[in-house]
């Protein structure tokens, strides 16, 4: 599918991952909506001026960032991934700023999620919380699942592309290498990320006859603000004992050239695919 001239919505697009994925799409000419609840750098999403009418759905607030605000290739909309009215509101100023650009939706990136590490049993006797265990389903899991479903609603009715193939659009979802390999004080995030590879093969068989594809990334280490937060003696570890080649971490643009290549590449459907360096996460680093 092409990129030029299409939009797609990016959850979690304001840092890491998903920033690099935004950047190296507005680069190849695509429109991106970004969802998150923190805006993303100035030089990518500026401000601008009130619309005129005040009941347009793409009038920025009055805060010293707007909560929604436009440039010609990028619109952010504050959006908690956990709310799906906010999910709602984000998907339907969408669609007003694509009727505005004229860029019909592409697909949907969601690159939203977190990791809180427990054990099941701490050193005190203490059993996992289910604090930890509800906030990483609720973004890793559910939110994928309503920003999803909320979008196809759109996706399902765009002109197909004039090819042999007539294919609308792609969905993407972020795993992780811990939905196949995961380490102590993981397994509410490895659950959570095993879900999404789950999720991929159903979904894909359930888009199909819609000409809507469903591809799943299962990243390794990457340098994100995530993995930012690790002391220097577990990064030696994890590069040591989980990476073949090259020894060092995967760098965000890796993985945004790897989404261009799950959208541009239309046989790849239905499978979840591994950015790992050729690595294998072992039982204790």
């Amino acid at each position: 599918m092409k990129i030029e001239n299409r939009t797609f919505i990016v959850s979690g697009g304001s840092s890491g991952l998903g920033l690099a994925t935004v950047q190296d799409l507005i680069q190849h000419g695509a429109y991106i909506a970004i969802l998150d609840i923190s805006p993303p750098p100035p030089s990518v999403v500026s401000s601008s001026s009130p619309s005129s009418s005040s009941s347009s759905p793409l009038t920025p607030s009055s805060s010293s960032f707007p909560s929604t605000s436009e440039t010609p290739r990028a619109l952010f909309v504050q959006t908690d991934i956990r709310d799906v009215a906010q999910i709602q509101d984000a998907v339907t100023r969408t669609v007003a700023w694509m009727k505005v650009t004229g860029a019909v939706l592409g697909g949907v990136i969601n690159c939203a999620g977190l990791g809180r590490n427990e054990l099941m049993i701490n050193s005190k006797g203490k059993a996992h919380s289910t604090d930890i265990w509800d906030l990483t389903m609720s973004v890793n899991v559910t939110g994928t699942f309503n920003l999803t479903r909320l979008a196809l609603e759109h996706l399902v009715h765009v002109e197909p592309e004039p090819t042999a193939d007539g294919e609308r659009g792609v969905v993407i979802m972020v795993a992780s290498v811990a939905a196949f390999e995961g380490q102590p004080g993981q397994t509410a995030y490895a659950a959570s990320k095993g879900a999404l590879r789950s999720m991929t093969l159903p979904m894909a068989r359930d888009l199909a006859r819609h000409h809507i594809r469903v591809v799943t990334l299962a990243p390794g280490p990457f340098t994100t603000p995530l993995t930012g937060q690790l002391s220097d003696k577990v990064h030696t570890a994890i590069i040591k004992a989980g990476v073949l080649y090259p020894k060092r971490y995967g760098t965000p643009g890796e993985f945004a050239e790897t989404v261009r290549w799950a959208i541009g590449c239309a046989y790849v459907n239905g499978e979840t695919v591994g950015l790992t360096g050729g690595g294998r996460i072992p039982a204790f680093l």
